[in-house]
């Protein structure tokens, strides 16, 4: 039996066993009937039907969805945040140095005009014309030549620094711009983010701990189906790829986090949300990549996915909110939502949008 097969039967095996726990003790003792004087009130039937309780889902795996769009757009804006804070300091200490050469060039053109003015207000050129030495005359045209030269030279610079000086304060004050509507785009994603989890959890809540139990067998279910259609499907059938190198120590960096919690914006070490998970398991394999989904999905080279290999991410829903990392025998390793922790999923178990290589 190969890999895939076997990666196949263990995960059969896994939602078997949950199928099983989620059913109460299957394999415990038999009890015995209770006597008639000893009898137990009758189990209240569930508030919920399987089709109901199954709405709920969707209605919190829609929730979460449109939080990790948001988050997106949460990551985005603070890298671009990040970006322009860096630039403006860039460019504050472009000024101060443009500053200080200007006042150095003021004072340089000061000392010429003072030298001038101990010659008697008149400028080289015209006191040598005056001169009735020739010898002086000839010695002194080199030395007038350098000067003229010199207060070209100076005046020039001048004139570029406080061109550059101009430029740099314009292109500060257009910084800041961006880096004010880039907050604003961050408060916003943030308040959608919070208002969206809010939500889920809500209706999670309302739920009795038994229903929560099969709330969380509907998950896995609906995962396990997903996954098991994608590989009836064939489409890992000819994926045999070796990992890179580069691929290798992301997947060893990723893995490693598994049992970790997902928490939205977060980049480590203690939790991750999807795209940090992956953009730092990059990063720590000395290749860095955009830090979100959708950059990852929009900058990053596309592949096949029959010719994908362990460290390659697999990029999921139309919008390119999620990101997972395909670790071999058709699985990932991923930060799921809110609520769950990072751990190994059927690569099929979400709807693709296609698989992106960071080292290719």
């Amino acid at each position: 039996m190969n890999r895939r097969h076997c990666a196949t039967a263990a995960i059969t095996l896994v939602c078997a066993l949950a199928m099983l726990t989620s059913t109460g003790q299957a394999a415990a003792a038999p009890v015995p009937d209770p006597s008639p004087s000893a009898s137990a009130p009758a189990a209240s039937p569930p508030r919920y039907s399987n089709a109901e309780l199954e709405k709920v889902r969707e209605q919190i795996e829609t929730l979460y969805r449109k939080a990790g769009a948001a988050t997106d757009a949460y990551n985005l804006a603070e890298e671009q945040t990040k970006k322009q804070s860096g630039e403006i300091v860039r460019l504050a200490k472009a000024i101060v140095d443009g500053q200080a050469r200007i006042a150095e060039l003021k004072d340089r053109a000061g000392a010429q005009a003072r030298e001038q003015y101990r010659n008697g207000g008149l400028p080289p050129g015209a006191q040598l014309a005056l001169s009735n030495n020739p010898k002086l005359f000839l010695d002194g045209i080199n030395k007038v030549r350098q000067s003229q030269q010199a207060s070209k030279t100076l005046l020039a610079e001048l004139d570029q620094t406080q061109q550059d000086l101009e430029t740099y304060t314009q292109d500060a004050s257009a910084n800041w711009e961006k880096l004010e509507a880039n907050r604003v785009k961050q408060a916003k994603a943030k308040k959608k983010i919070n208002a969206q989890i809010k939500a889920a959890e809500k209706l999670e809540s309302e739920l009795e701990d038994k229903e929560r139990d099969r709330l969380r067998q509907l998950e896995a279910d609906a995962a396990a189906k997903a996954q098991t259609a994608w590989l009836s499907s064939g489409a890992i059938k000819d994926v045999s790829g070796e990992a890179s190198a580069a691929g290798a120590a992301a997947v060893a960096f990723a893995t490693a986090q598994i049992g970790k919690p997902y928490v939205w914006g977060a980049e480590g070490p203690r939790s991750y949300d999807c795209s940090g998970l992956t953009s730092q398991a990059w990063l720590a394999a000395k290749r860095p990549i955009p830090r979100t989904s959708q950059e990852q999905w929009r900058l990053l080279p596309r592949i096949a996915i029959k010719d994908m290999r362990p460290g390659d991410l697999i990029i999921y829903h139309a919008d390119a909110s999620h990101v997972g990392m395909y670790v071999g025998d058709g699985a990932i390793v991923h930060a799921p939502r809110p609520g769950r922790n990072v751990t190994l999923a059927g690569a099929g178990s979400m709807k693709i949008l296609g698989v992106v290589r960071p080292d290719k």
